[in-house]
């Protein structure tokens, strides 16, 4: 009798969108060792046992990069298979912060608008890229190759 694999749970992870008044989103490289590292993406990271995606955004946006967000809201989610772990990943709107933002943990970057320059993306960034471009009436790629 074959045994049928076991579905993974997914890891869910708290991302934030921060944008800007006129319209550009912060997007951060992956550090040396970690999975994908060099890829780019949201920031964010792990919501931890007994965090609310509020609260764990509010942490992993002030570790990662020095801010205090305000008034984070909820957009979408979507799970996202990588070779190393499935990923429930929860998008949040953040138009407003204090601080500046800067590298905390050894990343680096950018702000962009679309198409995105800086690549490679992330295969969980290209979601939220195409939901930015429907939202925007922007036609054409939403990154480089």
């Amino acid at each position: 009798m074959s045994r049928q694999p076991q579905a993974r749970s997914p890891l869910a992870v708290a991302v934030g969108v921060l944008l800007r008044d006129d319209g550009s989103f912060l997007l951060a490289d992956r550090p040396a060792g970690k999975p994908y590292a060099g890829y780019w993406e949201f920031p964010g990271g792990k919501i931890e046992p007994g965090e609310t995606l509020e609260q764990a955004l509010r942490r992993e946006l002030r570790e990662e990069l020095g801010i205090d967000i305000e008034q984070p809201e909820f957009w979408r989610s979507c799970t996202v298979d990588y070779p190393h772990a499935r990923v429930d990943l929860q998008f949040c709107k953040v138009r407003r912060w204090r601080g500046t933002p800067r590298s905390c943990e050894g990343q680096q970057f950018a702000w962009q608008d679309l198409p995105v320059q800086v690549h490679p993306v992330l295969p969980g960034t290209l979601p939220v890229l195409r939901w930015l471009a429907e939202e925007r009436g922007h036609a054409g790629p939403t990154h480089r190759d």
